[in-house]
């Protein structure tokens, strides 16, 4: 049976796992990222990736980006520091492992994830947003991922929705990402006085009346469901699919999200707007590696 090697770079944690080509993850392994040496991270993943004792097809691999998804580089990314900047993490674990890596970011990782073994399995045309830390989105048309003319496809966290809006990190005023993400919503809700911790709280408040809680809520909701409004404009996807713990742990939110973008877009296209949760939990992004390395492998 073949093998893949998926690894994920997070601002937090790194995880590498060994997975099968029916996608059962057979080993997974996790340490802490060094946000201040790549160099110390590759070592760590090549032992790990020893360890397994195991011959793989290659190594799907989602970092922090924005990425030169054509160049393999890390561009910069406030999740790791300045060493990681312009890193040419590709060939770095390529030389250290002796393995082909595919870059990826993770939200068109899970995206891939999504459209071979997750709820768009059976459609061609098929978008994913990740509503978690950040905002995240990918596109995969006919089991392949749309990265654009420069690679920058659906890098959507700056989207300019709200003039004079709305900031959050290095996000443009005004981008979804500011408005939207749980770290947003958390963010303006302490602004505003509120005591909460993530973005289930901001929520728990606005059930409960708060008026404060209730305007933050309402503004990710709507500013998301404009986004997706705006992507069945230009995509016409078959299917929206919603993950991050946002969407997933939020009740009613992703229903309240799509009932408000079938009130945005044209008329025709109201029958065709379809929402849904992942059904993948956390190792989307992992299992998305695998296919991204299956996949260039029976090309």
């Amino acid at each position: 049976m073949n093998h893949a090697i998926a690894v994920d770079i997070g601002g937090t944690n790194t995880r590498v796992a060994l997975i099968d080509e029916n996608y059962q993850i057979i080993k997974r392994e996790q340490f802490p990222t060094d946000v201040n040496s790549p160099a110390n991270t590759i070592d760590k993943i090549k032992v790990i990736i020893d360890g397994f004792d195991t011959k793989a097809l290659g190594i799907g691999l989602s970092c922090p980006g924005p990425l030169d998804l054509i160049g393999g580089r890390i561009l910069v990314t406030t999740n790791l520091n300045e060493p990681w900047y312009n890193y040419e993490i590709t060939k770095a674990l390529k030389k250290a492992c002796g393995l082909e890596v595919y870059l990826e970011n993770d939200a068109n990782l899970a995206t891939l994830a999504e459209s071979y073994i997750g709820q768009g399995k059976d459609y061609r045309y098929v978008q994913f947003l990740t509503v978690s830390t950040g905002l995240g989105s990918g596109l995969v048309i006919d089991k392949s991922i749309y990265i654009g003319a420069h690679g920058f496809a659906h890098e959507i966290a700056h989207l300019p929705l709200w003039r004079n809006g709305l900031r959050h990190g290095q996000i443009k005023a005004g981008g979804v990402e500011a408005i939207s993400s749980g770290t947003a919503i958390v963010e303006r809700a302490r602004k505003a006085g509120l005591n909460v911790e993530h973005a289930g709280e901001v929520n728990e408040l606005a059930l409960k009346g708060d008026e404060k809680a209730s305007e933050i809520m309402d503004d990710a909701k709507e500013y998301l469901a404009n986004t997706i409004a705006i992507i069945y404009s230009f995509i016409d996807p078959e299917i929206v699919i919603l993950g991050g713990s946002v969407a997933l742990k939020i009740p009613g939110f992703v229903e309240d999200v799509e009932k408000r973008v079938k009130t945005k877009v044209f008329d025709p296209v109201v029958p065709y707007v379809k929402v849904v949760k992942s059904d993948l939990n956390e190792d989307s992004g992992l299992l998305g590696g695998a296919c991204l390395v299956f996949s260039k492998k029976t090309q």
